[in-house]
């Protein structure tokens, strides 16, 4: 099958448009239509329905699709290893994570990698759903859980566990908290137990829940819960890690936390030699590390 045929087909599919498609490879669209006729021919079958809005892919065009798209991710990761080849890291480097983690921890530390680094490019991809690293949907991951897919290189960076904080502002136009019967005189403010979240954290939820807390402020994920917090709205359920940034922030019942959360980074064994994901490890590897020593200079870290 004739791959520049399949090119072709690959970017008007994409595009939706013979028109679009012509744009992106710089080709008349009259070209790119003879191209699919062939290829039509060749495969003799209909690739796409044709109406007056664009192009729609038939049943046969979407099996194609899902070949040629696959058939791009392993060029993509080709090119990527060929790249990494180099000494210097410079490149786009797609990563995955929770909304939490991405927005609360690493985001903020970012400038520092762009610093030592300024011919990277992150892509960061804030999803509570787990990315297809295999298939290159994301280069490397960092997640609240050990990842499951085969063919992965994983590496344990540090344990979370959920805890109660307020400000010192709230707490004192409040009745005094204790001990865990308090909370029924405080608004509790907290991921919605539909959220995609750790279990440990829904299970901390639910047990604070049971005692009988009659004010209640729930979000989708974390980076609202902090911001109802230092808002000074309620005591909050978050993740440990926040509390460097925000200092000001009081724990609340010290002997109340979840259970412990994994945290762990992987990336696919086919960049196993990758200069940029080597450069990311390394530098989250020593941000955890300030941050251990920083929490536990704040006296902060059981």
């Amino acid at each position: 099958m004739d791959w520049d045929k399949l090119r072709i087909f690959h970017a008007v599919a994409d595009a939706g448009s013979l028109t679009h498609a012509g744009d992106v490879l710089h080709l008349s669209q009259s070209a790119v239509s003879r191209q699919i006729r062939a290829l039509e021919e060749t495969l003799n079958t209909t690739l796409f329905h044709r109406h007056a809005r664009g192009l729609i892919l038939t049943e046969q065009g979407e099996l194609l699709f899902d070949a040629t798209k696959s058939m791009n991710r392993r060029l993509d990761a080709a090119a990527a290893r060929i790249r990494d080849s180099e000494e210097e890291v410079f490149g786009e480097l797609r990563v995955t994570t929770t909304t939490g983690f991405g927005t609360l921890w690493l985001a903020p530390r970012l400038p520092k990698l762009y610093e030592m680094y300024p011919d990277i490019k992150i892509d960061l991809m804030l999803e509570e759903r787990v990315l297809d690293l295999p298939m290159r949907e994301a280069d490397v991951a960092i997640r609240m859980k050990e990842p499951s897919q085969a063919d992965l290189i994983r590496k344990r960076l540090m344990s979370v566990r959920m805890r109660l904080y307020a400000t010192q502002a709230y707490l004192d136009q409040r009745r005094p908290l204790d001990n865990i019967t308090d909370i029924s005189n405080h608004r509790l403010i907290c991921q919605q137990l539909s959220s995609t979240q750790v279990s440990a954290g829904a299970t901390l939820i639910h047990h604070l829940l049971s005692h009988e807390v009659t004010s209640i402020f729930t979000v989708n994920n974390y980076y609202g819960v902090l911001q109802g917090v230092i808002n000074n709205l309620g005591v909050g359920v978050l993740p440990d890690y926040v509390v460097q940034d925000f200092p000001h922030l009081v724990r609340c019942l010290p002997s109340l936390e979840s259970g412990e959360v994994p945290v762990f980074l992987a990336y696919p064994e086919e960049l196993r030699q990758s200069k940029r994901i080597m450069a990311f490890r390394d530098f989250v590897q020593d941000e955890i590390f300030a941050h251990r020593r920083s929490l536990a200079e704040l006296g902060r870290e059981d």
